[in-house]
């Protein structure tokens, strides 16, 4: 037998493991690598095992949609108006009544170094818009988001959320917990997808849309299958990346994949041992499926003119977020547990005011308020509230003090954030920041609150679902705001 033969004899005669875990030249082998690594290493860990998939208590909700406005909202401007602001506008703090704002015992509570404020963005700036109480509930919603507030009742917001990041790393404290400066960890979402199974085999169980901050991905040592799958919002080209390399048909393509799955029941019987790679085979299938699941989900055709009005579609500001927003109701309708979606372009996010922050959050909120209030509205019509919550959240707040004249600088001690749907209570605010919109001083709750709020929604305990050798500390699991809960 020549040398060329004999290589090739023993090719055929390797382990499919061996053969698959070699092929690095390829995104698919080096994808396909760390999983088997992150998998055996987990196999062998003291009797450890991954989740069932199942809840670990019954659940009130089975679905989130995640919305984030990166850079930055002001909650004065937003959820939390502050008048005394107008009544004390170019004044210093010191010569407010609440000049104990800037104690240093409450910084060091809230872990933050942050002698800057007490020298910068000192002289108050003033609302840059009115605001009026909306609904039965009588809560006073800013200006900038008329629809958001004429659907107040259905919502709970929390004006006491406080983080430690001072910079727009703090994107990835709210949705990982930690600080950048710690290293990476899982994302909210992608801790729901390695929790709970699946919804529908044929979608993702975790969807990102719109610009991301993260350059590493968000799943970390739970593996790549737990990162979310970016998608873009167009019918004939939904998920770039997943299309076949040639023009084949539907009818060919299943073909090849009936040929690999013919091939691995194979060797399947021949390495018996060999259950992870199996399962990991399995996400081939799923692309597979995806490319005939996701165009469907995204064709906005069956939908009548006027939800496509309710999302703003139509019109050239509202609809680029209306139709991010009208495909996540089609995708939680569809089964997938988590749609995450991003609006703000650019490196530190569009919300992102240090100057101008009239013109910036007019133009910003323009984009997102009726979209967003399109979305409760259309989801409580259809009874899929009632199995769904959504989240509106941003990264920090906005200084009550002035930034270079008609802007304000980031905020970590005091911002909202509001929850609506599925055991949710409906038309309340909880926790409070100072006169000024300084501190969360009633009821503060750390990011990671939030993170505990959905796990307890969703019938996660996230002690269960730690991973050996990742050890979380006490703060990344948060406590259930339980006034909140219906």
């Amino acid at each position: 037998m020549s040398p060329n033969n004999t290589d090739q004899a023993n090719s055929m005669t390797l382990p499919r493991r061996t053969f698959l875990t070699s092929m690095s030249g390829g995104l698919a082998g080096i994808a396909l690598s760390s999983l088997l690594h992150s998998d055996e290493a987990r196999a062998n860990s003291s009797g450890w095992r991954p989740p069932t998939g199942q809840p670990h208590f019954a659940p009130k909700a089975k679905n989130v949609i995640w919305l984030f406005m990166r850079g930055g909202l002001s909650h004065m401007e937003s959820f939390d108006p502050k008048p005394a602001l107008n009544q004390y506008a170019g004044k210093s703090i010191s010569e407010t009544p609440w000049k104990h704002v800037q104690d240093r015992d409450k910084l060091k509570r809230l872990r933050v170094v942050a002698v800057q404020q007490d020298t910068q963005r000192n002289q108050l700036y003033p609302l840059q818009v009115g605001y009026r109480k909306y609904g039965q509930s009588g809560i006073e919603v800013s200006d900038f988001f008329p629809n958001i507030g004429n659907c107040v009742d259905d919502l709970a917001i929390v004006r006491s959320m406080w983080t430690t990041d001072d910079n727009h790393g703090a994107q990835i404290q709210f949705q990982s917990g930690r600080h950048m400066l710690d290293g990476f960890f899982p994302t909210i979402g992608a801790w729901v997808s390695y929790g709970l199974g699946s919804l529908n085999d044929n979608l993702p169980r975790f969807i990102t849309m719109g610009p991301r901050f993260f350059d590493h991905g968000e799943a970390h040592y739970l593996g790549p299958a737990h990162d979310p799958v970016a998608l873009t919002i167009d019918p004939q080209n939904p998920l770039p990346f997943a299309k076949p390399e040639l023009q084949l048909s539907h009818g060919e393509q299943q073909l090849e994949f009936s040929l690999v799955n013919q091939l691995n029941q194979l060797k399947a019987k021949q390495y018996p041992d060999d259950p992870a790679l199996l399962a990991r085979m399995k996400s081939y299938e799923l692309a597979f499926r995806m490319q005939r699941a996701l165009p469907s989900a995204v064709d906005f055709s069956e939908e009548s003119v006027k939800t496509k009005e309710m999302y703003g579609i139509g019109n050239p500001v509202t609809e680029p977020f209306g139709m991010q927003l009208l495909a996540a109701r089609r995708f939680v309708e569809r089964g997938v547990r988590f749609v995450q979606i991003m609006h703000g372009d650019g490196a530190a996010g569009a919300w992102d005011a240090h100057g101008g922050l009239k013109s910036n959050h007019t133009q910003n909120s323009a984009q997102v308020d009726l979209p967003t209030a399109g979305l409760l509205c259309d989801l409580k019509q259809r009874g899929l509230l009632k199995d769904t919550v959504v989240i509106f959240a941003t990264e920090f707040g906005r200084t009550p003090g002035t930034q270079g004249g008609t802007g304000r600088d980031h905020h970590p001690f005091g911002f909202s954030v509001w929850m609506a749907g599925a055991g949710i209570q409906s038309g309340m605010v909880h926790g409070a920041t100072d006169e000024l919109g300084f501190h969360a001083e009633e009821h503060p709750h750390y990011v990671t609150d939030i993170h505990a709020t959905l796990m307890h929604l969703l019938g996660l305990d996230a002690r269960q679902l730690e991973v050996p050798g990742h050890k979380r500390l006490e703060i990344d699991f948060g406590q259930p705001i339980t006034q909140i809960l219906a």
